[in-house]
């Protein structure tokens, strides 16, 4: 495990340790409430007019409000499991020092799954109009005669094998990860980049894999509508407004440094 997969155990189980204390809290307010409202008999109306009304209402609204909490307390615990369940489903990450490795193996079997359905398409117009020799010429492949039947039989548009518009999708997902190990190998050519500016300090930092504004201080209100607008956003644990190092990132934070010099300027 890489300190960025370990990184990312660690956050699911911070996630799943919120869940399960809101889970906690909520079964404990849920059986507060249903303990306050055992101390009403049950289809006890309100007595309307009696000295007790007043006293009654309000203990009836803070039943209600405590089950109001429980359920809220429940749906944070929802919540929470499911940014925990989601941790690490979002496919390779380009802060993954393994990304080209693993981006590598998954553009691998893409392209084998390419030439894989090009060759079984190859074989059914082969033998166009012959089901039995497309299913033998598939047996003969090594697929199994379920897999055989399946790719022979036509679709609800008539068509055999794989139609195109699935070649079509593979080949843009083989062109966009054959992007992204383009631009993470060439990230990893860059070297750090720090500037120093007036109230401000930019950086380009290869080895966290992003690019940072930091300030002396809390930036005022229109700088930080700036930064935003320009995609960057606030870390409260690197103490720096940040994005994901690429061409983009760098091309925004050289137009929010022309932003603040020009103000710094004026």
């Amino acid at each position: 495990m890489n300190h960025y997969e370990q990184k990312q155990a660690e956050r699911k189980a911070k996630l799943e340790t919120r869940a399960q204390q809101a889970e906690t809290q909520a079964a404990a307010t849920y059986g507060q409430a249903r303990e306050m409202g055992e101390a009403i008999p049950f289809g006890q109306p309100i007595l309307v007019g009696h000295h007790s009304e007043g006293r009654d209402r309000k203990y009836r609204e803070r039943i209600h409000n405590t089950y109001g909490k429980a359920f809220d307390l429940q749906k944070k615990a929802e919540h929470y499991a499911d940014k925990a369940a989601s941790v690490g489903k979002g496919g390779i990450s380009s802060d993954d020092p393994d990304a080209i490795t693993k981006l590598t193996r998954e553009l691998e079997q893409l392209t084998v799954n390419q030439d894989r359905m090009k060759k079984i398409n190859q074989v059914i117009r082969k033998h166009k109009d012959d089901s039995e020799g497309q299913r033998g010429a598939l047996l003969d492949l090594g697929y199994s005669e379920d897999s055989a039947q399946k790719l022979t039989t036509p679709d609800y548009a008539g068509r055999l094998g794989f139609p195109s518009y699935a070649l079509t999708n593979n080949n843009a997902n083989i062109r966009r990860i054959q992007q992204r190990i383009k631009q993470l190998q060439a990230n990893q050519e860059r070297v750090p980049v720090s500037v120093q500016g007036t109230g401000y300090a930019y950086a380009e930092d290869v080895e966290e894999n992003r690019v940072m504004f930091t300030f002396d201080g809390k930036p005022e209100k229109a700088t930080r509508e700036i930064l935003k607008r320009h995609g960057f956003r606030w870390s409260p644990t690197r103490g720096a407004w940040m994005r994901q190092l690429n061409n983009a990132a760098i091309w925004q934070a050289k137009a929010v440094m022309q932003i603040l010099n020009q103000s710094s300027d004026s």
